[in-house]
């Protein structure tokens, strides 16, 4: 029994590691590729803390590297999905009852060792499973991840500590009870850190979790598994499953203990779990908490007072780091036609020196798309522009899948502002850019705001305070992350909250203490050290 109200050790963004030539994180990181080479592993499903396979093998290969076989993970069925929530249900007392440090414990020797002994395994299975340079997997599968799983005890903490007044004679109490049933996290394949953050926020506050990973992120998924399991995560408590989607959603909300989805996704999934959770609403003990980050048309705005280089960098990186694949990437640009000479000269210079191929090369910038799908979507896109009058390729406009799921960074420069490219999510490396005369700026960026559904990330270049200050007021609603004079990605846990509205999900901001709100359900507790005896109040005398 604990009497104590503990401390915890004081939380900080994890350092970036630089992984230059002759660097001991370089060295390990390129060791720990050669060591998940050498052989194929047969990856499990985890219920109930058990390993769990089946006779039905699914292949695994890197995206940059098709020949190679990394292993098969086990898939599932109905029987398997039912078991993880049985788990989950059996698990939930002894662990919603546990003291919250010892909860937080385990999450914060998670992230230690993520960014401790089992660095180089974090990196090397993303950089693998994703196809992520190793300064993306760093900042992804390492830092961010570590961040989340420390900063999110942090928040756990404080809210805990907010408590209601009390007065004379009565105690007021506040209590954050995890939610009445499971949790469902249905995680993406883009972020190893969000595939480990959907499922263990919920579980830090008390919750049981059912955790359904993309199946191009599986390699990487069962890594951060067996990362929670080191840390000494009890059995049941997160259930990692590898099933079909509708008959796994089929089965999850249709069940009367269904409490929450924690989602990261695709717009139309999202709005089509939203509706099936609606429909089945007189079927759940409570009202489920349906928390989403789905996707984005993001935008990057420029005045002609911007600096043309820094417009540039800002879109070489923001459009083509890990291949366009973040559902913050920049996507379209507003270009002010006294300044596009200088930013086309820099961009295309830019795009010209990126080198691709695979991770293991670490001079690569550019490597491949998730998977073939992926593939022939953003091909399709780049053939429809090639065959039409309103859009130029600059740069750029190649593909090849005889390898890997390669595909050159594309930029395109439209007429008509309201070109598809410049409107609808590709999820690719392909950047739209409208060229404006610089007196319309206003008008731009009312275009800026009505052309997508979507609000999640946006930037806007200037040096022009007062054109800074015009933009932050006409799109603050279109974009949940706004960035001044900085590329629209790279939010950091503790610094940037993430999330978008609109098209773009339910904006719960993961990576700050409002999104663990949505994982309690706070009891008040009134105690009277002296109840009254008689039912008559003064004002009847």
């Amino acid at each position: 029994m604990s009497n104590s109200v503990f401390s915890i050790p004081t939380v900080s963004n994890e350092p970036i590691l630089s992984y230059a030539p002759g660097s001991p994180e370089k060295d390990a990181v390129i060791e720990m590729i050669k060591s998940l080479k050498s052989k194929e592993i047969d990856v499990p499903m985890i219920i109930n803390g058990e390993e769990v396979y089946t006779d039905k093998k699914i292949r695994l290969c890197a995206p940059h590297d098709l020949q190679h076989t990394l292993g098969y993970f086990n898939e599932g069925d109905q029987t398997h999905v039912k078991a993880a929530i049985s788990a989950a249900q059996n698990a939930k007392s002894d662990w919603e009852n546990m003291h919250w440090q010892d909860r937080a414990a385990i999450f914060l020797k998670a992230a230690d060792l993520i960014s401790g002994p089992r660095r180089a395994y974090m990196s090397a299975t993303t950089m693998m499973a994703q196809s992520k340079n190793v300064f993306q997997a760093e900042i992804d599968a390492v830092c961010e991840l570590a961040d989340f799983l420390r900063y999110n005890v942090s928040y756990m903490k404080e809210i805990y500590a907010q408590q209601p007044n009390s007065s004379k004679a009565i105690w007021n109490t506040l209590e954050y009870r995890p939610l009445e049933g499971f949790v469902f996290a249905i995680t993406p394949f883009n972020f190893t850190a969000i595939a480990g953050n959907l499922p263990a926020t919920p579980a830090l506050l008390g919750n049981t979790v059912v955790w359904k990973p993309a199946e191009s992120q599986i390699y990487s998924a069962i890594a951060v598994m067996n990362i929670f399991k080191e840390a000494g995560l009890p059995d049941g408590v997160i259930n990692l499953i590898y099933t079909d989607g509708p008959m796994t959603g089929d089965i999850i909300f249709n069940h009367k203990d269904f409490a929450g989805l924690h989602f990261t996704g695709s717009t139309g999934v999202f709005r089509h779990l939203w509706k099936t959770i609606g429909n089945n609403i007189e079927k759940y003990r409570s009202y489920p908490r349906i928390v989403g980050e789905t996707g984005g048309k993001d935008f990057v705005m420029v005045h002609h007072s911007a600096d043309a280089k820094q417009v540039a960098t800002a879109l070489s990186r923001g459009a083509f780091e890990f291949q366009g694949q973040k559902c913050s990437a920049a996507s379209r640009a507003y270009i002010p036609k006294s300044l596009w000479a200088d930013v086309k000269k820099y961009l295309i210079a830019d795009v010209k020196s990126f080198k691709m191929g695979s991770v293991e090369d670490f001079s690569n910038f550019i490597t491949a798309v998730i998977d073939e799908k992926a593939f022939d979507k953003i091909a399709g896109y780049i053939d429809r522009i090639k065959s039409d009058s309103g859009a130029d390729i600059l740069i750029g406009g190649g593909y090849d899948k005889s390898k890997g799921y390669f595909i050159e960074p594309t930029v395109v420069q439209v007429d008509d502002p309201m070109y598809l490219t410049m409107c609808e999510e590709i999820f690719g490396p392909v950047l739209s850019i409208y060229v404006y005369e610089d007196d319309q700026y206003s008008e731009i960026l009312k275009v800026v705001d009505s052309t997508s559904e979507y609000a999640l990330t946006g930037s806007i270049f200037a040096s022009d305070r007062a054109a800074v200050v015009e933009a932050r007021n006409a799109l603050k609603n279109a974009a949940g992350n706004f960035y001044i004079n900085d590329k629209p990605t790279g939010a950091v846990v503790g610094q940037q909250p993430f999330g978008g509205a609109r098209g773009s999900g339910t904006n719960d901001k993961a990576g700050s203490l409002l999104n663990l709100y949505r994982w309690i359900s706070p009891r008040t507790i009134k105690e009277n050290f002296t109840p009254p005896s008689d039912y008559r109040y003064p004002f009847l005398g």
